[in-house]
């Protein structure tokens, strides 16, 4: 299997009923408007591309997972991108694969796997964005079905620390990762996972994708950014703008399983 972060890279129509902010009034929109908390998804909002997809593809080129596993998780995810297994679905199995192993080499694997291949995908703006939200002391949250090894690494970037990171994870028992599930947040299970967390209402919530859309649909201000065309239509029927960052400019933001 090829490594490839998936961003369909084809010239893509956005609906006009959305409109598009510019990066000046994307920045004042969202400074004036994030006050005490703001909520961020990771893939596709404050980076480019699939982070989740693409560690599974990394971990099973280098041989992270025995043979049986790599068998499994690509049969499952064919039948995902199928619509046969479920988004919640995938995005728990594809944490539960790594069972067995120990968790300091996940963690060490995550951080090579993003310095490589997500990093360079940051979103620069995002970047100044959290940093400027930061300095007003505002609590920055990331919330993802990306893996927690891979979104933990990531968001060091952006200073939101491990215990505001909300992401798809299982319990490690003595250092040894298991099967059991702790979380999947995904689609409404983002809001519910916010709501746990003690945040019914963020003052504001950046999000890419559908999967994103009950959390953005809970918080005061709505920033879709980096928008999929599901997304941009749902943006259009509630009145929202949303934002492009310019490294992702006419490049398809379509999302898996939407």
């Amino acid at each position: 299997m090829s490594i490839s972060i998936r961003t369909e890279e084809h010239p893509i129509e956005e609906q006009a009923e959305a409109r598009h902010w510019s990066a000046e009034e994307f920045e004042r929109l969202a400074l004036d408007s994030a006050s005490q908390v703001a909520v961020f998804d990771c893939d596709g909002t404050l980076w480019g591309g699939d982070a989740g997809y693409g560690f599974m593809a990394w971990s099973l080129e280098e041989g992270l997972v025995s043979r049986s596993t790599t068998d499994w998780i690509d049969t499952r995810y064919r039948a995902y991108r199928a619509g046969q297994v479920s988004e919640v679905e995938i995005c728990g199995e594809m944490v539960q694969m790594y069972a067995g192993l120990h968790d300091r080499e996940l963690r060490k694997a995550a951080s090579r796997f993003f310095n490589e291949l997500i990093r360079p995908r940051i979103f620069a703006e995002m970047v100044n964005l959290t940093a400027q939200l930061r300095s007003r002391g505002v609590e920055l949250w990331a919330v993802s079905s990306t893996n927690r090894w891979v979104i933990s690494e990531g968001v060091h970037d952006f200073g939101i620390p491990e215990e505001r990171i909300l992401a798809a994870e299982v319990r490690v028992d003595n250092g040894i990762i298991t099967s059991e599930l702790v979380d999947v947040p995904t689609g409404p299970g983002k809001a519910v996972a916010l709501r746990r967390a003690g945040l019914p209402a963020p003052d504001a919530v950046f999000g890419n994708s559908i999967h994103d859309l009950a959390m953005l649909e809970m918080a005061r201000h709505p920033f879709p950014v980096n928008p999929s065309p599901s997304l941009i239509a749902a943006a259009s029927r509630h009145g929202w703008g949303y934002f492009r960052p310019h490294a992702a400019e006419g490049i398809s933001a379509a999302v898996a399983g939407e």
